[in-house]
């Protein structure tokens, strides 16, 4: 009887709680995030989202300044790669072995290269001594000039800049030796990323599906559809750009060797050869072969005509600069023209003359990759296995009859 009095009594107690709680006022429980603006709260997730986004960004192109001297030679060979894939492909549709069409293709580019240089040193070793006869001609008459000219100055001022400088040379001796000492550390840089490049070309010839393979086998099962197809696209938009800037430096090339021609400046053939080698190093290819032909035509036809060939040299530059290279590059790598001078200046802030060269392939590629991604066409494919994905290096190279996926 005590036990089950106990019980009711608990009952009663539970019930008259619960009745003074429906009974008394109830003060809502708000939570801070209630208080700031909806428009505010949108605008933070997209400032750590940007954050996150920018933090990421720039741990990558730390990684990449750090890692220039294996990056820029990789990057060199995959645009050598988009040069000579297609040709090797051409080869092998014409039932050429698969190991001569890439020796053929790496050798015929190592040939036209070596040949352009070949031509235009010999042209300049024929007249070097003429050439260093008119510069000494060349100098003296400036000399007199300075001497006779308007700013009346005299022998003793001339011997005694001459002394100043040879001076400050004997004084920054030590500065000599170390620009030397790392003159010659960048030039081993330069021939050990050559030859990497010339490694890494190779590679992408020969076996360049594998390494594709590899790539798209890294992401997971259900990214692998769109990582292939957005390969695939820019792949192409490459393959575009190179045809495209070899087509730009061909007209850099034709316009100023023509205007050296007509001038009557000699060596316009080898000023031709390096104006067109020279277009493919962004602003200091220009900067010096342009400065050459104006050179060559100051010592052998007169201030003059080194005006005008001056003249020539940067409207040719300008041409290349604001018209061909916007109109025509924006138009083959599907990028804006604004965006490809964009591209070409920020490039150019963030890592020099690589920059300036790699910036417009890899703002197109990404582009590209990211429109093909973002259209979405991809999502109805299973996507390629790991161990068999369609390589976009390979994917013009017929296959045999019967060939089946796997064999």
């Amino acid at each position: 009887m005590t036990g089950s009095s106990d019980q009711g009594r608990g009952r009663f107690v539970k019930r008259r709680r619960a009745a003074e709680r429906e009974s008394s006022p109830i003060t809502p429980r708000r939570d801070a995030t209630e208080s700031i603006p909806f428009g505010m709260r949108i605008a933070a997730a997209w400032s750590w989202r940007l954050l996150l986004v920018g933090g990421v960004l720039a741990v990558v192109i730390f990684l990449i300044i750090q890692l220039r001297l294996i990056v820029i030679p990789l990057l060199v060979a995959v645009l050598l790669g988009a040069l000579l894939v297609p040709f090797s492909q051409f080869l092998q549709r014409h039932r050429w072995p698969k190991w001569l069409a890439v020796t053929v293709a790496m050798l015929s580019t190592l040939i036209v290269v070596g040949g352009l240089l070949a031509v235009g040193i010999s042209f300049i070793a024929r007249d070097r001594d003429e050439l260093v006869a008119q510069s000494i001609v060349a100098w003296d008459e400036f000399r007199a000039w300075l001497l006779e000219g308007p700013f009346h100055i005299t022998e003793q001022q001339l011997n005694d800049w001459a002394g100043q400088i040879f001076a400050s040379i004997q004084e920054d001796s030590s500065v000599l030796v170390s620009g030397a000492l790392s003159l010659g550390s960048t030039l081993g840089h330069f021939l050990a990323g050559m030859l990497l490049a010339l490694f890494a070309t190779l590679f992408i010839l020969i076996d360049g599906h594998h390494i594709w393979r590899w790539i798209v086998g890294v992401f997971p099962k259900r990214a692998r559809a769109a990582v292939d197809g957005a390969g695939q696209a820019g792949w192409a938009t490459l393959q575009n750009f190179v045809k495209v800037q070899i087509l730009v430096a061909t007209i850099d090339a034709i316009g100023i060797g023509l205007g050296a021609f007509l001038l009557g400046v000699p060596l316009a053939v080898p000023i031709a050869i390096l104006v067109f080698l020279g277009s493919f190093i962004p602003i200091v290819g220009a900067v010096v072969t342009g400065a050459l032909a104006v050179f060559v035509a100051l010592i052998y036809n007169g201030w003059v005509i080194a005006l005008i060939m001056l003249g020539v040299v940067l409207l040719v530059q300008q041409v290349e600069g604001h018209i061909l290279q916007p109109l025509i590059m924006g138009t083959a790598v599907k990028v804006h023209p604004l965006g490809v001078v964009i591209a070409v200046a920020t490039g150019s802030l963030l890592a020099g003359i690589p920059g300036a060269l790699f910036a417009v392939p890899v703002a197109a590629v990404v582009n590209v990759m990211i429109i093909y991604i973002a259209a979405g066409t991809w999502k109805g494919e299973p996507g390629p296995p790991a161990t068999e994905a369609r390589s976009p290096l390979w994917r013009t190279v017929p296959q045999r009859p019967g060939y089946q996926r796997g064999e």
